[in-house]
């Protein structure tokens, strides 16, 4: 590490680091196979003690060094980024520790603490964030019962451990301003996580697809509890291992019941199976979902067998696609038979999927057309009302 001194230090603090650092490389030099075992544990736990007492020198020095715009003269952007710069401490360390030096500048009692060693770095820091996080509208007097409540707790638990005590520390020492304020912490975390929902998937080209998501932990706990009930071995699963629990909920979603499922694009959500009879019967051709997935046949002869799944068997028994003029509205086979054809909207440049999608009858209805599958299409809300309007421009295909 640099140093800008170029003279001895003249400052009592200056001067004893200066002569600690020296006793402490002279101590480092010393042997300790003569230690007994005793000796080894008291003395373990007094060097944290010690990091601790050191921690708050430092913490106290970076306050001030703040105060006094070091690294000013020498074009750092901060204290924090001059301190990075000389000790190579990461940045976000650096600005991590100068943080907590200017809060505990307003927590005595914590700072005293920890230049006893009573607590360690950590551990002040979760008290002061603690405290510092409490209402507005919370008393002085009621910040400092937290404040010495979660000191005394620091000397039974961990600052992860403290850290939970923390968020519940009101109703410990006011039960009365506790309860509404985790009520009112509660709902504000939910209505975030339900904000911050987010679900993305993305097919790699190799039969696989990746996906990430970000749920309320409510929501997770359901995911994980039926994840580990199908995972579980004496439910035929592989245990809750990574590949136990990917093969889990594959497992979840083949289970779903269908008929819970929202109805999208005139139809229930299922997937459609197109295969031939061949297929079917047990031959070799490949088999295509409506998204336009292929899979083999031995597969799509399983998926056949699904609920959920509707098979699209060409060459077999077929439902009627056209209804003439006895029914304005499509039927959900010429929807399903409109989805495995066109593959979504066929507006020109969408990309909008099936589900999204409404049927629409290219010889208008009130012009005499007839409701079918060869004589329809399938167009998103955003392009529907524009192949209607006098005035609207729409170029359409048809995905054989």
């Amino acid at each position: 590490m640099s140093s800008r001194a170029t003279h001895p230090p003249s400052h009592p603090v200056a001067q004893k680091v200066a002569r600690l650092r020296a006793e402490l490389a002279e101590l480092n030099e010393a042997a300790l196979w003569s230690m007994t075992p005793e000796e080894a544990a008291t003395t373990l736990v007094e060097t944290t003690r010690l990091n601790a007492q050191a921690a708050d020198l430092e913490l106290r020095l970076a306050s001030h060094a703040d105060r006094c715009e070091v690294g000013a003269a020498q074009g750092a952007t901060s204290t924090a980024a001059y301190w990075a710069h000389q000790t190579h401490l990461t940045q976000r360390d650096a600005a991590s520790r100068m943080k907590l030096a200017k809060a505990l500048h307003g927590h005595a009692p914590v700072e005293e603490s920890l230049a006893k060693g009573h607590i360690l770095a950590d551990q002040a820091k979760v008290v002061v964030e603690a405290v510092d996080a409490l209402p507005d509208d919370v008393g002085a007097e009621v910040k400092v019962q937290v404040r010495d409540h979660l000191l005394a707790e620091a000397a039974h638990f961990d600052a992860q451990r403290l850290r939970v005590l923390g968020r519940h520390a009101l109703e410990v020492v006011a039960p009365e301003i506790g309860e509404a304020e985790e009520t009112r912490q509660l709902e504000a975390q939910e209505h975030k996580a339900q904000a911050k929902a987010r679900l993305t998937m993305h097919d790699d080209g190799q039969g696989t697809t990746h996906g990430r998501f970000s749920i309320p932990t409510h929501a997770a706990d359901k995911l994980r509890k039926a994840a580990q009930a199908l995972a579980a071995p004496k439910a035929g699963g592989q245990g809750a291992t990574p590949h136990g629990m990917g093969l889990a909920l594959i497992d979840y979603i083949d289970r779903y019941p269908t008929n819970k499922l929202p109805q999208a694009g005139g139809m229930d959500a299922t997937v459609v199976v197109t295969m031939s009879l061949e297929t079917l019967l047990g031959g070799l051709e490949a088999a295509q979902l409506d998204t336009g997935t292929r899979i083999s046949p031995g597969l799509a002869r399983r998926m056949a067998c699904e609920a959920g799944v509707i098979p699209v068997v060409l060459g077999g028994r077929s439902e009627i696609l056209d209804l003439g003029r006895k029914r304005r509205l499509h039927s959900k086979a010429q929807r399903i038979a409109m989805a495995v054809r066109d593959g979504g909207c066929i507006t020109l440049g969408c990309d909008r999927p099936s589900a999204w999608c409404h049927a629409h009858h290219l010889d208008p209805w009130s012009q005499g057309g007839s409701t079918s599958a060869e004589r329809g299409g399938l167009l998103c809300p955003r392009h529907h009302p524009l192949a209607h309007h006098p005035g609207g421009k729409v170029s359409f295909h048809k995905r054989e």
